[in-house]
């Protein structure tokens, strides 16, 4: 990466700056925030062999190895499925499990739970556990979810906003001394999730023509494989609807069908009437916006200001500077920064930012609050709620309970492609 770099590091006795690349890779592994990032082959099971390829381990060794780390990633069944066909909570328990294989004296993880359902979340918790139990690995885990993280660390490093350490040390002695600095900093502690929880508004109830409407729709990305199957939804102005379920459960691919970036295989989407898969780009980007998972898919420019201003008016960029600094991204301090040198939380605000500027009538957003510390989280909140009340639909493609009992006045559950679940005022389970 290029940067300036000061002081001393040492990794397994190496300066990881000046040793050959192998020799640093053999002593360690890494998850990143983006698990697609370091996927390079084309099915599950080659993808998690790739490492120990190289390594030159024996057939029979490697063989007995992928099978083991893809079982314990909670991939079994998948090991001939195409990684892009992956949903993204598959994807990073696959990015974990091309890690695990070699079995690494440390592990660096950025985020690993992001894009994981509860289910998955537990199980990745419970199978680092076990990795810290046998005792011969080292886990550098950076992590928002501290509640669930917490109970795993030895030593607790907390950073400022500015990257300079605010304390390190125990868990008990760090919350003991440092516990008010730290959260004033906005980072999440342990007993945050319900500390920060914001008091959402009562249910609306719809009356409205429907904004986006689906019927008897279907997808699959490749024959006899669907993905959906039978949905048939209708949302109207000022709702605030949440998408859940297990991962591979459909959530992305109905966001994506909503706003016309694919067509349904069967049965029809209508935004605001219309086709929207059909529509020419100016006029859906007004309609209809997506803040996708990985942000950087949608990024274009080369600094964040070109990023936000990419296509609008003279009179929709008025409305750039205040958006900005309300999503902690000021163009005085962002501006001039890249797109691709962001946080994760960063770039997902940047790509909320380029889309709510064209105030569209239907917002999805998948995995929004992925990176976010609490101040991201809360100016999120704050600003989706303000959309809403101008009269347009929010939809949120999640895992966080938190975000769904904060922003949303209806959960619409799938699972396996299918709607299972569609209530008022309810939350995730």
């Amino acid at each position: 990466m290029p940067g300036v770099v000061e002081g001393d590091l040492v990794v397994g006795g190496v300066d990881p700056r000046s040793a050959p690349p192998g020799s640093v890779a053999s002593r360690l592994g890494i998850v990143f925030q983006d698990p697609a990032s370091q996927l390079v082959m084309s099915r599950v099971e080659d993808d998690v062999a790739f490492g120990l390829e190289n390594r030159g381990w024996p057939g029979e060794a490697m063989a007995t190895a992928v099978r083991d780390a893809i079982v314990a990633a909670g991939l079994g069944g998948l090991e001939r499925r195409r990684t892009d066909r992956l949903s993204g909570g598959q994807q990073q328990r696959l990015a974990l499990a091309g890690v695990l294989a070699a079995g690494p004296r440390l592990i660096v993880l950025d985020e690993p739970t992001a894009n994981l359902d509860g289910p998955g979340t537990t199980a990745l918790f419970e199978r680092l556990a076990a990795v810290r139990a046998e005792g011969s690995t080292t886990m550098v885990l950076v992590e928002h979810r501290v509640g669930e993280a917490w109970p795993l660390a030895d030593v607790v490093l907390a950073l400022d906003g500015d990257g300079r350490p605010i304390d390190v040390g125990r868990p008990d002695e760090v919350l003991r001394r440092s516990g008010d600095r730290i959260r004033r900093s906005g980072t999440w502690l342990p007993d945050d999730a319900m500390r920060a929880r914001i008091t959402a508004p009562a249910a609306r109830l719809v009356s409205s023509p429907a904004i986006v409407a689906a019927t008897g729709v279907g997808f699959a990305y490749e024959p006899g494989a669907p993905v959906l199957a039978d949905v048939d939804l209708s949302f109207g102005p000022r709702e605030r609807v949440a998408l859940v379920g297990p991962n591979g459960s459909g959530k992305s691919t109905l966001g994506r069908l909503l706003v016309g970036l694919r067509r349904p295989s069967i049965g029809r989407v209508r935004l605001l009437g219309e086709d929207p898969s059909r529509l020419d780009a100016r006029n859906l980007a007004r309609q209809a916006g997506y803040v996708f998972q990985d942000p950087e898919t949608g990024f274009l420019a080369e600094t964040v200001r070109d990023e936000v201003a990419l296509g609008l008016t003279a009179a929709e960029r008025v409305a750039v500077p205040g958006l900005m600094d309300q999503l902690g991204l000021p163009l005085e301090s962002f501006g001039a920064r890249s797109p691709y040198r962001l946080s994760g939380g960063e770039a997902r605000r940047l790509s909320l930012a380029c889309t709510l500027v064209r105030r569209p009538d239907l917002l999805v957003l998948d995995e929004p609050t992925f990176g976010q510390d609490r101040h991201g989280y809360e100016a999120l909140v704050g600003i989706l709620r303000e959309h809403v009340d101008r009269g347009a639909c929010v939809v949120t493609a999640t895992h966080d309970e938190r975000l769904v009992a904060d922003v949303a006045d209806r959960v619409v559950r799938l699972e396996a492609g299918r709607v299972v679940g569609d209530d008022a005022g309810a939350e995730a389970a």
